[in-house]
């Protein structure tokens, strides 16, 4: 523990200021056996790939392949451990140093492999250690090189990934941010009507309109929620609207599942609710039913939402498209490409299929 704290401030105060925090790192966990798997097939291509460019497919010497593969993978193998354990640590200071470290670490273990395989090809020291220079200095070049392009590959790819995790999220927040403009200067107006004859009503509003709102704006509305919290916004967000559609609007539920032991993405049911309402039901002026079937299958959650719609309602597709594409995205982000969201017009009815599997989520 001493070690590793005076390892960490050498760090820090040879390093830039650019902090790796959590599991944003570059370097991936090569405790993994299949990291592992990887680099010992890498190194075993390279060392076929010099030697063959060496000497020639007709001079090509499977002892030397043999002999060179042993050394090149005690380099990696060892390599790897010492990275593997010393990851924690590198992961708390700046990458900069992370990189110096990691990078004087390898190199000083090729040099070590180089100077013992010296020793063993010539006689294990009965004649003293008699040392090739040029030969050590070659594999220590070959090394560097190698692990730079590697290093560099995977300070890419982590950007990379990074990037596009930025861009994913703020699109995602892009999408959030204007679920619903309409609702709220609708509520808004409801509020204002109610708060000199009912205002107890409209005090029950505000304080609906105020955790829809908070749920909205949550920077953790990829995470998954119990169905159970789900449905409770989504019943403040249909009292509402029930106090401007008044008989209109009428929801029926069909709940097959414990909704205290089932995840969904908050904000997923919800927004379904609200378009199926606002271009499904106000446009009709008898209203009509819109009907939530929930239910498991397949290893899968499925949501079924229906609700009835005026023929030739362009504006309701325009509507229902925009907002099945921000639930597509944010389902994407979480689940991948198991998920998946289906709407389909079946003569005056209009339904959206929604599912995802439940047991193995992929957090953002």
């Amino acid at each position: 523990m001493m070690a590793d704290g005076r390892i960490k401030r050498w760090l820090t105060e040879h390093g830039s200021t650019t902090e790796l925090t959590g599991d944003d790192f570059f370097l991936p966990d090569l405790c993994q056996a299949q990291s592992l798997f990887y680099m010992v097939l890498v190194a075993e291509l390279l060392v076929f790939v010099l030697l063959l460019s060496d000497s020639g497919l007709a001079s090509f010497s499977w002892m030397r392949l043999g002999l060179t593969s042993l050394f090149v993978q005690w380099v990696v193998l060892t390599s790897a451990a010492i990275l593997c354990n010393i990851r924690p640590i590198l992961k708390d200071v700046n990458i900069a140093a992370a990189v110096i470290v990691a990078y004087g670490l390898v190199l000083s273990v090729t040099l070590l492999f180089s100077l013992l395989a010296e020793w063993a090809l010539r006689g294990g020291g009965t004649n003293g250690l008699q040392v090739d220079w040029t030969a050590v200095t070659s594999k220590v070049l070959i090394s560097a090189i190698i692990t730079g392009l590697g290093f560099r590959y995977l300070y890419l790819q982590h950007q990379l990934r990074s990037q596009e995790q930025a861009e994913l999220t703020a699109r995602i927040q892009a999408l959030q941010s204007r679920i619903r403009p309409h609702f709220l200067f609708n509520s808004m107006n409801i509020i204002a009507s109610l708060i000199a004859v009912e205002p107890d009503t409209a005090e029950r509003v505000v304080e609906d309109l105020s955790l829809l709102f908070r749920a909205s704006l949550n920077e953790s509305t990829n995470r998954p929620v119990s169905l159970k919290e789900e449905i409770s916004l989504c019943e403040r967000y249909i009292r509402i609207e029930g106090l401007r559609l008044g008989d209109r609007l009428q929801v029926d539920w069909d709940v097959a599942v414990d909704p205290e032991k089932i995840e969904i993405p908050m904000l997923t049911l919800q927004p379904l609710l609200e378009n199926a309402i606002y271009h499904g039901i106000q446009p009709l002026p008898d209203g009509g039913i819109v009907k939530v079937e929930l239910h498991l299958a397949g290893g899968k959650f499925h949501i079924r939402v229906t609700n009835p719609v005026a023929t030739q309602n362009q504006d309701h597709e325009k509507g229902n498209k925009m907002a099945v594409d921000n639930i597509r995205h944010r389902l994407r982000a979480i689940y991948g490409t198991a998920s998946d969201i289906q709407t389909q017009l079946r003569g005056p009815i209009y339904e959206t299929l929604v599912s995802y599997p439940i047991d193995t989520p992929q957090k953002v």
